[in-house]
C-alpha cells in the first residue's frame, strides 16, 4: 500500500478540490450507524450466491453497483460520514469474525436472547458456536474501505463487530474447551485479530472506525441478567471483562485513528432484544472505556432518560440516537431539538451530535421501512443537526 502520509495528502488535496470544505475530525454533528437498506436486486443475489446459483464474482460485482448508488444516496442528503452500508454482510458481526475461523450458528434462541416487537411477536436470535481457534490471516475490510474511498470525497466510517460479540452471544460454554481449554488464549486471539485489522485499514488511509459492541447497552434488562446467570455469567464480572478487552483493543489502534463504540438493545428486522437504561453502565463506558465517542441509542422509553451524560467527560462525545430505524413513523425537527436540548442539561452540547439510534439493516433484510423512510430519516438528521450547531 501506498504510505500513509501520501494517501491523506492526496484524499486533503481532492476533497479541498472537490468540497471546498475544511476537513474536519470526526465524529460529525449529524451520523449514521453504518449499515442501510439493500436494494432488492442485491438481497437476491445473496440468496442466489448461498445457493450456487451464482458464484462470488458475480455477487461482488452486484454489490459494487449497490454500493456505488448508497454512496450517492449518503452525499445526497448532505452526510459527511459514508460507508457502504454494510452490502457486502450477511449480518453485522459474520463479515468478520467468520473469515477468523470455525463458527457454527445455532438459530434457536434460548428464552431471553430472543428479539420481540410492541405487538409481543418474536423472531429467534443466532447463538454463536466457536469450534476452531480464530486467527487473523489476511485483511477483511481494507479492500471495501479502499473502494468507497475512491468514490467519495467524504470521510468513510468502516464499522467492525465489537471483540466481545462471539462471547456474549455464546458464552464460555460454546467455546469449544478441546480448541480454548485456557478462556485468556481466547481473548488474546481475539484482541490479536483486531489489532491486525486496524493497522491494515489504518494502511490502506482509515482514519474512523466503529466498533459495534451492544453488550453494554443490554446489562440492564432482568431478563438478559437472568439468561446471563443461567448459563453460568454474572452481567457485573462481564462488565468488568468487557471494558478491560475493549481497552486492550483500543489500546492498540493506529495513532490518529478515531474510533467510536455503538450501543443498542438489539435490532433485528425491527425487533428489539433488551430494555433498560444506561444507568448501571454509564460510568464505566465514559469513564473506563478509552473510546472517542459513543453511538447511543435513545428513540424509545425503553432507553431511559438522559441523566447517564452526567457522566461523559469533556473529552469525548455522545452521539445521541433519536431517531427510529425500526419505525417509518418520522420524526420532527421540533421534536429532536427538544430532545436534545433535554440532554443538554446533563453534558455539554458542544460534546453532542445526533444520528439514527442503529442501523437500517443489521442483516440482509432490513428493517421494516422504506428506502424512502430511510431517506427522509437520514436528511431530518443533517437538517436538524446544521440547525443545532451550524455548518
Amino acid at each position: 500500500p501506498a504510505p500513509r502520509f501520501f494517501l491523506t495528502i492526496c484524499r486533503t488535496f481532492s476533497g479541498a478540490i472537490m468540497t471546498d470544505k475544511r476537513p474536519i475530525d470526526p465524529p460529525f454533528r449529524a451520523e449514521h450507524i453504518g449499515s442501510l437498506l439493500r436494494p432488492q436486486e442485491l438481497i437476491d443475489a445473496r440468496l442466489d450466491h448461498e445457493s450456487g446459483t451464482i458464484d462470488e464474482q458475480e455477487l461482488r460485482e452486484i454489490e459494487d453497483l449497490a454500493i456505488r448508488d448508497i454512496v450517492r444516496l449518503q452525499e445526497d442528503v448532505g452526510l459527511e460520514v459514508v460507508t457502504d452500508g454494510e452490502f457486502r454482510r450477511h449480518t453485522y458481526f459474520s463479515h468478520f469474525f467468520e473469515r477468523l475461523g470455525g463458527l457454527e450458528f445455532d438459530r434457536n434462541a434460548e428464552k431471553g436472547w430472543d428479539y420481540t416487537n410492541d405487538k409481543g411477536e418474536t423472531v429467534g436470535a443466532a447463538r454463536v458456536k466457536i469450534a476452531s481457534r480464530l486467527y487473523w490471516t489476511h485483511p477483511i475490510n481494507d479492500e471495501d474501505f479502499t473502494f468507497v474511498d475512491e468514490l467519495t470525497s467524504q470521510t468513510v466510517k468502516v464499522t467492525l463487530p465489537g471483540p466481545c460479540v462471539l462471547h456474549f452471544f455464546g458464552g464460555a460454554g460454546n467455546i469449544s474447551k478441546v480448541v480454548y481449554d485456557d478462556m485468556d488464549l481466547f481473548w488474546d486471539d481475539i484482541v490479536d485479530a483486531f489489532h491486525n485489522e486496524l493497522a491494515a485499514l489504518d494502511d490502506a488511509g482509515c482514519e474512523y472506525v466503529q466498533l459495534d459492541e451492544t453488550a453494554f447497552a443490554k446489562f440492564s434488562d432482568p431478563s438478559i441478567q437472568a439468561a446471563l446467570k443461567e448459563r453460568g455469567d454474572d452481567w457485573k464480572d462481564l462488565l468488568a471483562l468487557y471494558s478491560d478487552i475493549m481497552n486492550r483493543v483500543i489500546e492498540g489502534k493506529p495513532e490518529g485513528m478515531r474510533l467510536g463504540i455503538h450501543l443498542c438493545r438489539g435490532n433485528k428486522q425491527s425487533y428489539w432484544q433488551a430494555e433498560g437504561s444506561y444507568d448501571l453502565v454509564a460510568d464505566t463506558l465514559f469513564n473506563k472505556i478509552n473510546a472517542d465517542c459513543y453511538f447511543m441509542e435513545y428513540d424509545s422509553p425503553r432507553a431511559g432518560d438522559f441523566s447517564p451524560l452526567k457522566f461523559l467527560p469533556k473529552n469525548k462525545t455522545a452521539i445521541l440516537g433519536l431517531v427510529s430505524t425500526k419505525t417509518p413513523e418520522i420524526e420532527t425537527g421540533d421534536e429532536l431539538k427538544k430532545r436534545i436540548e433535554e440532554a443538554g442539561k446533563f453534558a455539554d452540547l458542544d460534546n453532542l451530535g445526533l444520528s439514527p439510534q442503529c442501523g437500517f439493516a443489521s442483516d440482509h433484510l432490513g428493517n421494516q421501512i422504506t428506502v424512502d423512510d430511510e431517506i427522509a430519516k437520514l436528511k431530518l438528521v443533517v437538517d436538524t443537526a446544521k440547525d443545532i450547531w451550524g455548518d
